[in-house]
């Protein structure tokens, strides 16, 4: 007789990422998703991490950022994406969200098999090591420069709604270009492409 095999929602849950629009209350010219987000996120935290070991002697695993990235709003897919004024408003309220958010994350980590769920709890939750830090650091800067990136496309495409949220985040992106060196370079060298036309990259 056929062994029965136990079956595991985490992948076809995180797979739902894509259902999640981010920006809710805002007028958008084109939706985002956390499913693109985060990829945007993975992509530019593992080029944080890169310039970091290349250029300033860092020992980041680039890899693991990209990883971390791919994965740091996968916990929405059970809470939805809280605006950011709301998440921020108060202290009270980060705090409680972050509770809920760890909630989730225990939900989706619950739905691997045991012997794999070690793996992706490294993910999920950072070691408490100064070199994990800067890579979660990284991480963040991305999400940040992310959500620039959106601001300055929804710009060009004549989209005013997006102009306080631009402030707001070119502020806390110019705070962490004087802070780490791989975010002043990826700004002076990479940010400014962004918006161009497909000519103009070409």
């Amino acid at each position: 007789m056929d062994k029965k095999t136990d079956t595991w929602h985490f992948f076809a849950t995180v797979s739902r990422m894509k259902y999640i629009e981010r920006w809710a209350l805002m007028r958008n010219t084109r939706p985002e998703n956390i499913s693109e987000h985060s990829l945007e996120v993975a992509m530019i935290g593992h080029a944080l991490c890169i310039i970091g070991n290349v250029r300033y002697g860092k020992n980041l695993n680039a890899e693991k950022a990209a990883l971390v990235g791919l994965y740091h709003d996968a916990s929405e897919i059970i809470t939805g994406d809280m605006p950011t004024p709301v998440k921020y408003s108060s202290r009270d309220i980060r705090a409680a969200y972050r509770k809920v958010e760890e909630m989730a994350e225990n939900r989706l980590l619950e739905q691997l098999p045991e012997d794999l769920r070690p793996v992706y709890e490294k993910i999920f939750r950072p070691d408490q090591t100064e070199e994990e830090r800067y890579l979660r650091a990284m991480v963040k800067a991305a999400d940040k420069l992310s959500a620039y990136i959106k601001c300055l496309e929804e710009e060009k495409s004549g989209n005013t709604e997006f102009r306080t949220a631009k402030q707001t985040i070119g502020k806390a992106v110019n705070e962490m270009c004087g802070r780490y060196p791989e975010v002043r370079d990826f700004v002076e060298e990479f940010l400014p492409s962004y918006g161009k036309t497909l000519d103009e990259l070409s």
